[in-house]
């Protein structure tokens, strides 16, 4: 997750491997078998809660609508 922007997001995703196939309109899903990776990378395991949280002060939330409009 970034509380920056969409752009900062993607590159982290994509130095981690991941396809952007996994980005969901404000968010990647992350498999399990790369959140090791991850966390070396310097990303920092959240709680839900939290992220949404973050998410919504960035103004980078998207509502469910929204979301499934980007897919």
């Amino acid at each position: 997750m970034s509380d920056a922007d969409f752009a900062e997001l993607h590159a982290f995703a994509e130095a981690a491997g991941i396809p952007r196939r996994g980005f969901h309109g404000d968010h990647y899903d992350v498999p399990e078998e790369y959140y090791t990776a991850m966390v070396d990378l310097g990303a920092v395991p959240t709680p839900s809660r939290e992220l949404v949280r973050r998410l919504r002060a960035a103004g980078l939330r998207l509502s469910p609508a929204q979301r499934r409009a980007a897919e």
